[in-house]
């Protein structure tokens, strides 16, 4: 039985990869993947320090540090000096950032929408347990492991 639990889970995985991959090169939007998952990631665990947000976002520091600079001059995000450390600084998103990424996965939710058009009622109850389950599981961890 935990074989199956196993490969559900990997094929939840997979499938949503796959499905965003083919979202994304479908709106042929040339927006790095990681700065749809820095804005991500701001919009629930904000304000976050430059090595926080690298660790989060799963990129080196300085990869992090041109990525926030970028995004500084595009306005989507903003840079403040940590209360608590004068030497640090705290990222956060921008209202222009998340009326980005709210048009972003908006633009991703039509693109996929058409695969789900002829599903029933009763898959459409379905899906929406499954999304609302995995929403509730999947909640942002950058400051905690996901422990088992």
């Amino acid at each position: 039985m935990e074989t199956s639990r196993e490969q559900t889970v990997e094929t939840l995985l997979v499938s949503v990869n796959r499905l965003i991959r083919a979202a994304v090169r479908e709106t042929g939007n040339t927006t790095s993947p990681a700065v749809w998952r820095t804005l991500g990631i701001l919009e629930t665990d904000q304000p976050l320090r430059l090595g926080e947000l690298a660790t989060a976002s799963r990129v080196a520091q300085p990869t992090m540090t041109r990525l926030v600079a970028s995004m500084l001059d595009d306005g989507l995000v903003s840079r403040t000096v940590d209360p608590d450390d004068s030497r640090g600084q705290l990222i956060t998103i921008t209202d222009a950032g998340r009326d980005r990424l709210v048009a972003w996965r908006a633009t991703l939710t039509r693109t996929v929408g058409p695969l789900f058009a002829d599903l029933t009622d009763d898959e459409w109850d379905a899906l929406h347990e499954a999304a609302a389950i995995i929403a509730a599981r999947s909640a942002t961890t950058t400051r905690t492991e996901i422990t088992a």
